[in-house]
């Protein structure tokens, strides 16, 4: 049996053991030490190599961004500064029609650019804004299928740990990663907003619960407008933590690891500033951050090692030619990779994905002339299709076990958020077809 069928039988054993339950890092160490011992015969040599494996994910300087960054995640959502955003962007756009919507969106574009993690602003804004569209006859399926819509900017919009994790794994800058991130998050920004302004004007019965209903109809109780002095000490914490992290990435000031620090560190003197952190809350925040970060860790020296595995058995080497030599041609194989992805999206999580596919693609792509900054984004994009789509959707469910309405079904968040999944696709495909839209 030659190197590549035991290669491509272990990638199938490593999708079995994944959808089995087991953890994907554990089937990564798992599927690669095997690999290597298969194919090589050489146990001491499979060791060698893991252990070399888990000391270059330790030693390595840039994998300091990640804790760093979740750390500053973690602190702002204890600072209620997505609460603070949302009462910002309701007060300046609720005139609107589909305003809060809008609003919706528009909060979650900037809490995206300090959290990174789409989760933790599904959670943050489906107690802020599902409660307040509803309140304001919004149907509960648009606002909830908003809420779930707009959150997966955390993924693209730096700094954004799928970023992290695809420029780990395909050796790029993450400083590119991050720059390349902010027209296609704008472009899905805007889309959205796009989308809610069509359909609130020319199909208002998907929006409204009630015909002829708007979010500017008079309500028994309306909560306090904020004046200019009350948008400022709201807005001002934000703009800073903005500023300082991508201002200074962007400007080229900061590397990725000091800018995470450096965002860290702001985060906190607005989380004491606000009296959001106690003995309580400081540990809490410091034991998640750790979990996270472990977990992240833990799961890229796992896929280094599993890209070893792959080259010792020549797959990606193997696959380019395969594709070359098909006809399928770059654009074919962006084609099929994106349709795997998508497939793959609807029964595992975004890490996962990336982990499993990566080692293989990018080489590939790399070989057909792709920019593997291009490639990460259009990647990322696809990868965030999978946050919205069933059975997995985890920013569905998440919206869902949050809200806690039985009268609001989970087939209905999924339906409402339907249309941003073609909002995204249709910006993934404006990325592949135009790439100076990248600006890496």
């Amino acid at each position: 049996m030659s190197s590549i069928t035991i290669g491509l039988i272990l990638i199938g054993v490593l999708f079995a053991l994944v959808l089995l339950g087991m953890r994907i890092a554990v089937a990564l160490m798992v599927v690669a030490f095997a690999g290597v011992w298969i194919i090589r015969g050489n146990f001491d040599l499979a060791m060698r190599l893991m252990s070399i494996t888990a000391y270059n994910g330790v030693a390595s300087y840039l994998f300091a961004t990640i804790p760093l960054f979740v750390l500053m995640g973690n602190l702002v959502s204890i600072s209620n500064v997505g609460k603070d955003t949302f009462d910002v962007a309701e007060t300046l756009l609720r005139r609107l029609l589909g305003g809060l919507g809008i609003a919706t969106v528009a909060a979650n574009t900037v809490f995206a650019a300090v959290t990174g993690v789409s989760i933790a602003s599904a959670a943050v804004f489906t107690k802020v804004a599902v409660p307040e569209m509803t309140r304001h006859g919004y149907k509960p399926s648009f606002s909830a299928g908003t809420v779930a819509g707009s959150s997966v900017l955390g993924m693209l919009i730096p700094p954004s740990l799928l970023l992290i994790i695809y420029g780990v794994l395909a050796e790029q800058s993450i400083g590119r990663m991050f720059i390349a991130g902010l027209v296609p998050g704008a472009l899905l920004a805007g889309g959205f907003v796009l989308w809610i302004l069509l359909v609130a004007k020319f199909a208002p019965r998907l929006v409204f619960a009630a015909p002829g209903a708007t979010d500017t109809a008079e309500e028994p109780v309306q909560p306090p407008q904020l004046n200019g002095i009350d948008i400022l000490k709201k807005i001002v914490p934000i703009v800073l933590l903005v500023t300082f992290v991508l201002g200074g990435l962007y400007s080229g000031f900061f590397t990725p690891t000091e800018a995470g620090g450096i965002g860290a560190f702001a985060a906190l003197v607005v989380a004491l500033c606000r009296r959001s952190l106690d003995l309580r809350r400081s540990w809490a925040v410091l034991s998640q951050t750790g979990a996270i970060s472990v977990g992240i860790l833990a799961l890229l020296m796992a896929a280094g090692f599993y890209s070893q595995m792959l080259a010792v058995a020549g797959i990606p080497a193997a696959i380019g030619n395969f594709v070359t030599g098909s006809g399928f041609g770059p654009v074919g194989f962006l084609i099929v990779y994106v349709l795997l992805v998508l497939l793959l999206g609807m029964i595992l999580d975004s890490s996962s994905i990336l982990l499993i596919v990566v080692p293989i693609a990018a080489p590939i792509a790399q070989t057909l002339g792709y920019d593997l900054i291009q490639f990460g984004i259009i990647t990322v994009i696809a990868v965030e299709v999978g946050l919205l789509t069933p059975p997995f959707g985890i920013s569905i469910f998440t919206v869902h076990s949050t809200l806690a309405d039985r009268s609001v079904s989970l087939e209905s968040i999924f339906a409402g958020a339907l249309p941003y999944v073609g909002v995204m696709l249709g910006v993934l495909i404006l990325i592949a077809a135009f790439p100076a839209l990248i600006i890496g």
